[in-house]
């Protein structure tokens, strides 16, 4: 046999060898039924250890759920976007820019203080006393909006706020900055609690006072990976999915794929603490084109009256902007806020501080 001779037919075996290969690479895929697109995902900061275990061929983006609707609507290229509260997912949907949210898991609020625990808190009614550093999340990170409604429920605003040493972007960077001891106390999910367990030391919030803490996830409208991205959405939903979930802490689903609540009024931004004499502001989504009625009351329950407390209706995106200056002789404390927009749609109840 000639050199050129044998030179043919390695080559030859070499092609047969690649394409079986190929072959037997492509028959191991159609078996699987495998999606062989890559989604990205951009999820809420407390999903950060069960998204991976859910699906590990995605790309992530972990940030505070305000954050990443933010870049969202700055046209970011985004597949699925999971929140942790249904309220930003009804306003992008409202907005155009994801399909109808649906829940899929819940979760509850902790507090967490350093393994030493030096400022010797044992309830959460010791983050009033004089001298605690509380950390906790930003109103506008649904985490931040949890932890304001367990102090008002609890009625301790007027005591802990005055205590807050800082406010966080999102849920993991408060559990960063107890775990080190930059701080005596800070409000948490009670799954990233877990995480750190060793570093930590929980302490409970009462069920009475818990707020509804239910996630919510939706397509991103521009998604170029819709039929992909649908199916993960089925993925998180279903049986394996929601099993995931429950295995790294979060709770169950009753009614898992409903769709989210978009009738009804929800805080986009509000001045959580606002000094005698200066600016405060509320800015609401609205599902309906109908104005609405904003009415703030003192510490004591009398409504105020202030210049930009008018009746409005909602801008092309949907929502509505209220700006008042607090009274100077305004009383301090907690000061209930109320938005009426007729009988077709539950008023929206919420509250800021009025500080010296």
């Amino acid at each position: 046999m000639s050199v050129l001779s044998a030179h043919r037919r390695s080559a030859a075996l070499v092609a047969v060898l690649v394409l079986t290969a190929v072959l037997g690479t492509a028959g191991a895929a159609a078996k699987s039924g495998r999606a062989t697109v890559d989604l990205t995902i951009f999820a809420a900061a407390s999903l950060t250890d069960v998204m991976p275990a859910v699906e590990k061929d995605n790309t992530y983006s972990f940030a505070g759920s305000n954050a990443l609707a933010t870049q969202i609507r700055n046209g970011a290229p985004a597949d699925v976007f999971l929140s942790a509260n249904t309220e930003i997912p009804a306003l992008l949907h409202q907005q155009g820019f994801v399909d109808a949210p649906v829940n899929f898991t819940r979760n509850t609020l902790a507090v967490v203080v350093p393994k030493s625990n030096p400022a010797g808190i044992k309830t959460i009614f010791d983050l009033g006393k004089p001298g605690v550093k509380v950390v906790m999340a930003a109103p506008s990170v649904p985490v931040g909006g949890y932890t304001l409604q367990v102090l008002r429920q609890m009625n301790l605003s007027s005591k802990v706020l005055p205590n807050t040493v800082s406010q966080e972007t999102d849920v993991r960077s408060v559990l960063s900055k107890i775990a080190l001891g930059q701080g005596d106390a800070g409000f948490v999910y009670s799954t990233d609690a877990a995480t750190v367990a060793g570093d930590v030391l929980v302490i409970k919030v009462p069920a009475w006072a818990q707020p509804k803490v239910l996630y919510a996830m939706a397509v991103v409208s521009r998604s170029g990976n819709k039929p992909a991205a649908r199916a993960f959405v089925a993925k998180v939903l279903g049986k394996q999915g929601q099993a995931t979930f429950q295995r790294f802490g979060f709770l169950a689903l009753p009614g898992a794929g409903r769709k989210a609540d978009v009738s009804k009024l929800t805080v986009v931004k509000l001045s959580a603490r606002v000094s005698r004499g200066a600016a405060a502001s509320l800015t609401v989504s609205s599902p309906l084109k109908a104005a609405c009625t904003i009415r703030v009351f003192n510490a004591k329950g009398k409504a105020i009256a202030a210049k930009g407390l008018v009746r409005k209706a909602p801008n092309a995106a949907g929502t509505i902007v209220w700006r008042w200056v607090v009274p100077k002789a305004a009383l301090t404390g907690r000061s209930p806020i109320r938005v009426s927009c007729g009988a077709t749609i539950p008023s929206l109840r919420t509250s800021y501080t009025v500080l010296r």
